[in-house]
Order: structure tokens, then sequence, then C-alpha cells
């Protein structure tokens, strides 16, 4: 039973660190990404849609994304879309593609995306903390009615501890691999 609340908490954390990656990935770091445009809804035929449901993204250059739509009916929504998005990127369509130039980030910006990235991951840091404090929190429980020593709380609780760490490091590395891309002129 114990086993089975440790490797919970080790499966919450790992998704938690999955939800990190997202946020970072759909941040702009002045270079294209496809995961630019994960967030991104569009109203198509009344139905909030995806982006990456009702095109073809790809990146021809390091700058450049071109939104290629299988409906072309769709493209003046996916720009309208793109337009109300928090992206600060201005649509180029041509009837065929829509083509999204990603700007040279300013020095001001990336300061700004800086304390941004650093305050979702202290958000992702929070949330495995969360996990943590859960699982001993059901330990504790556990030894409380007798189910376990207090000799096995320790050592549970140590490894939960080692988990959380183990956890946290793997944050505080995607951090520091997302401000080197960002800093990168």
């Amino acid at each position: 039973m114990v086993k089975k609340v440790i490797k919970e908490a080790e499966s919450n954390m790992k998704k938690t660190i999955e939800v990190v990656k997202k946020e970072f990935a759909s941040m702009r770091a002045g270079r294209a990404t496809p995961a630019l445009l994960d967030k991104i809804m569009v109203n198509y035929y009344g139905t909030p849609t995806p982006v990456n449901q009702l095109a073809n993204i790809t990146i021809p250059e390091a700058r450049l994304l071109v939104i290629q739509p299988w409906d072309k009916g769709a493209m003046s929504e996916i720009e309208r879309a793109i337009m109300k998005s928090d992206l600060g990127i201005t649509p180029a369509g041509d009837g065929t593609v829509i083509r999204l130039a990603v700007p040279q980030l300013t020095q001001e910006r990336r300061i700004e995306l800086m304390k941004v990235i650093k305050k979702k991951a202290e958000e992702g840091r929070v949330a495995i903390r969360n996990v943590r404090r859960e699982a001993n929190d059901y330990l504790k429980t556990a030894e409380k009615n007798g189910e376990i020593s207090e000799d096995e709380l320790k050592r549970h609780q140590d490894e939960v501890q080692k988990l959380t760490d183990r956890m946290v490091k793997n944050v505080d590395d995607i951090l520091s691999t997302k401000e080197e891309e960002i800093m990168k002129v």
C-alpha cells in the first residue's frame, strides 16, 4: 500500500514536470517552433479547435513559421485567433498560407520572459512539494493507524524526499536550459 502511494507521488511529480515543459515550449524565445501555437484555439464552425488540428505547420527558416490550413475557409479564423493571442506576432496571409515571422527578442523582452519562466518553474516546484506533502500526510496517517512502524515512516519519508529533490532538480535543469535559449542572442 505504501509503495503504491510513493509510485503515485512519483507519477504526479512527473506529470507536473511535463506541464512545466509544455509551458516552456509554448513561450517565444526568438526561435520559431510549432509549440508556440499549441495554446491558440481557433473558432472553427463554432467549435474551439487547436491550430495544429486545422493546418500543417512548417518551419522553413529559424525565425519563420508557415501555417497551411487544410480548409482554406479557416484561414481568416486562424489569423484572427493568432492576432487575439498573447504571441505578439502579426500573421501575414496570402490566400494559401499564413506566415508568422518571429521577431528578434529585445533585451527588455528577454528580461520579461526570464521573470515569467522563473515564475512558471517556481509554480512547478510548489506543485511537486504539494505532492510530497500529500504523500507524507498519507504515510503519517498509516503510521497512526498502525499500518506501518515509526522506522518505516521515516524510511518512506526519506524516500519521498529523495524523489522530491530529484524532481525539483529536473525542473531546475529545464529552467536553466530555457534561460540559455532566451538569453542567446
